[in-house]
Formats: structure tokens, sequence, C-alpha cells
């Protein structure tokens, strides 16, 4: 029997990317899969907007990347003919490698459309993981929370894995905790040790060392969301590629960020795309938070690498010998092999 995607990508170490809104688009997933990353996970799309909406193939949040391959890509909703359609065009229109059901998403605007509202409904979610299953040849999974207001992961996990989903990833909150307090990863391990399918653990891993305790916990693998974020190479690191001492420089992040400014400048126009960097060029540099003004104000691609250029000179970084200089994406390239 062929080995699911799922199970496939489990056979060797590492981390996944967690679906964030406005965080895991093409190029950031990119990025981490370059670094190693298990897989990645799209930003959640609405199964009615792909069905009865105006929503094609050219749908920015989910085609991929040229190239891309190891992709899940996230619905949310609450109809199951509704989201048995909806995963039946992710997989046509964006070559999914597999499908996700959002169960953990706390936003009011999702309220009563999916999202965390089903873990009030498990009986409803189990069925529209049936729906899902039956509609396509990949694998479907589910990304929960704890409960709605109290664990209740457990007994929504079961019944999950009877429907018919691949792997389960846990939040370790409730919904009614949105994102704060601690996620609770004694709670994720009960999950685990509960199901016989794979379940991957998600909350408040921002650090390596944070990742590796995780990954004691009894997980199949564990989920990076905003600890990712500025920090591709903690992929690398999770899966062996890198040496866990290896730490980036100065000059590799700038390499990395500009990189980062260019594909997104490439994948939504030079405008938006730099607008959308603004909350993420600053977290290439969490120790120089003194960047951040400068690194918030930017217009153009030549802008970005000028100000990395002047900043890195500021903090006393060796200049570049090369002759001429290559660009900070040729640079990254060269450290990256």
């Amino acid at each position: 029997m062929t080995q699911g995607f799922y199970a496939q990508r489990l056979s060797h170490p590492g981390a996944v990317l967690a679906p964030m809104a406005g965080y895991s688009d093409a190029p950031m997933r990119q990025l981490a899969a370059e670094q190693g990353a298990r897989w990645t996970v799209s930003e959640m799309i609405s199964a009615r907007g792909l069905v009865l909406g105006n929503e094609g193939p050219d749908l920015n949040l989910g085609r991929p990347y040229s190239g891309e391959t190891q992709r899940v890509v996230q619905l949310f909703g609450a109809e199951p003919d509704i989201l048995a359609e909806g995963a039946r065009r992710a997989l046509s229109w964006f070559g999914a490698a597999a499908i996700d059901l959002n169960m953990g998403c706390p936003v009011p605007k999702v309220k009563g459309r999916g999202g965390a509202c089903l873990l009030q409904t498990p009986e409803l979610a189990c069925t529209l993981i049936g729906a899902m299953r039956a509609a396509v040849d990949v694998d479907v999974s589910a990304k929960i929370r704890l409960g709605w207001d109290s664990m209740r992961a457990v007994e929504v996990a079961q019944g999950l894995e009877a429907a018919g989903a691949a792997l389960i990833t846990v939040h370790g909150r409730t919904s009614a905790q949105r994102y704060n307090g601690e996620a609770d990863w004694d709670a994720i391990a009960q999950v685990a040790a509960s199901v016989q399918i794979p379940v991957v653990g998600s909350g408040d891993v921002k650090t390596l060392d944070t990742l590796r305790q995780r990954q004691r916990s009894g997980v199949a693998a564990v989920m990076v969301g905003r600890g990712a974020v500025g920090n591709p190479w903690l992929f690398a690191q999770a899966a062996g590629l890198r040496a866990e001492t290896d730490v980036p420089n100065d000059f590799e992040r700038a390499a990395a960020a500009l990189r980062h400014v260019a594909l997104n400048t490439e994948w939504y126009g030079e405008r938006r795309g730099l607008i959308q960097m603004r909350k993420v060029l600053p977290q290439y540099f969490p120790h120089h938070p003194q960047w951040r003004e400068s690194l918030v104000s930017l217009d153009t691609l030549e802008d970005v690498q000028h100000t990395l250029e002047r900043l890195l000179a500021s903090s006393g970084t060796p200049p570049v010998t090369h002759t001429p200089a290559p660009s900070f994406a040729t640079r990254y390239d060269q450290v990256r092999s």
C-alpha cells in the first residue's frame, strides 16, 4: 500500500510551518521549504468562496509558487457538500498535497462558518471530514484546539480519526483562550496518546530549545508559527540540516530578509509586497530593535537593499570583498548551499 503524504513526510525529522493569516503566503512557504520544513500549510481559505464565490485557480491564497510540492491547503467551512467540492477544487486548482480542515480559528469573522465553532459540534466536524475524505484521493487532516472553553480534544480527535482523518494538529489552548496564557503541551500529549494517527503539536514554539523539548512530548512533529517569522533557519536546524550552534549573523539575516522582500514583490507587486513586509522585516533582526523604524518605512526594493547595507555598516559587519559585489539574493543562495 502506498504511503500517504503525511506518512512520507514524517519519515524524516523536522518541523512544520503553521497556517497563519497574513504570514504563511507563498514567499514565506518557499523560504521555509528551502530550509527543510516537513511541509507547509496555506493561509486558511473559505470553501464557500471556492465553490460559490468568484475565486479561481489564480487566487493568491491558494495558488502555489513555481515548483511548490509539499504544501497543504487549509479550508474552513461548516457544510459537508461545500467542503467536499472545495476540497476537489483545492486539489485540482492548487495542486494540494493534502487538505486540512480548520477547526481552530477563534476569530469572530468565522463564527458560525466553521473554525473553532466546530469544537462545539464534533459530530458535524466528523461528518465534514468524512465528506472531504470521500471527495479527494489525498490525505485529509484537521487542525483543532483543546476545546471550545474546556478540554475536549481527546473526544474530538478520536471522532476525527474514526471519520478518516490521516493526521490531527492540536493547538494547546481552548478557543476561549484565544492566544492568551500558555499552550498546554501536557494536554497535547494526552491527545497524541489517545489516537493511532499522527498528532502534530502547536503553540508557543519560538526557539530551537523549545522545539526540541516539545518533540519529546509524544507528538509526531512540532508545528511552528510566529517563531518562524524572520527565522527560516529554525526549520534547517530542526531537520538536522544546519548545526544547532550555527546562528545566522547579521549578514545572513540581511541576505534572507532581502530575498524575502524580493519574493514578496514578485508575488504581489512592489507596493503591496513591501507594505506586507513591514511587519516581517524587523523580525529578521530581533537583536537590533533600534533598526525597526528604518525597516518599516521602505517603499522600493532598492530602498530595502540600501537601508540594509547602511544598517550592516553601522553594526560593524565586515564589508563584502567580492568584486563586483553580488546581490543579497545571490549571497543568500551561496550561504544556503
